[in-house]
């Protein structure tokens, strides 16, 4: 998870409360290395309304996330990388590793498609800073046909 600077010295517990009625935005690859830069390389996949308490009993590590709708609607294709959440007034609080394997937000698909259901399945609050990603792929901005950094 990697905080905004203006919620960073808050507790988990106090970032699920700013979460309330707030947003949650799936986006594609290319984040920006903190949550305090805008996105500006990636599609929004689908976009969730958090619902007024954000979040129900936690099942162990994983939280069990409210949202006034779900499923939602997918808006564009791609495959998720990372979430941005925001507050209700649309401050930006965290921004959340998002697919398959070692990730903090689990989706019910692997890939978004405009008009094809969106479900968000778990959300675990890492460690802020803990990303599974390679630096190198922050920023990134990846065109058809052309590969990702090479691995080490």
């Amino acid at each position: 998870m990697n905080v905004a600077s203006a919620f960073a010295s808050l507790s988990t517990d106090e970032i699920k409360a700013a979460l309330h009625g707030g947003a949650l935005t799936i986006y594609s690859v290319a984040r920006p290395v903190s949550a305090d830069i805008p996105v500006e390389f990636s599609s929004a996949l689908a976009k969730f309304t958090f619902a007024t308490p954000a979040f129900g009993a936690p099942d162990g590590e994983v939280e069990t996330p409210a949202f006034l709708e779900s499923p939602v609607v997918g808006a564009h294709v791609g495959t998720p990388g990372f979430a941005r959440a925001t507050t209700a007034d649309g401050a930006v609080v965290a921004d959340f590793s998002v697919g398959p394997g070692p990730r903090e937000i689990k989706l019910g698909e692997v890939s978004v498609s405009p008009g094809a259901p969106v479900v968000v399945k778990s959300i675990k609050f890492g460690p802020p800073g803990d990303w599974p990603e390679r630096p190198d792929y922050y920023n990134s901005k990846p065109k058809p046909g052309y590969a990702l950094a090479a691995q080490d």
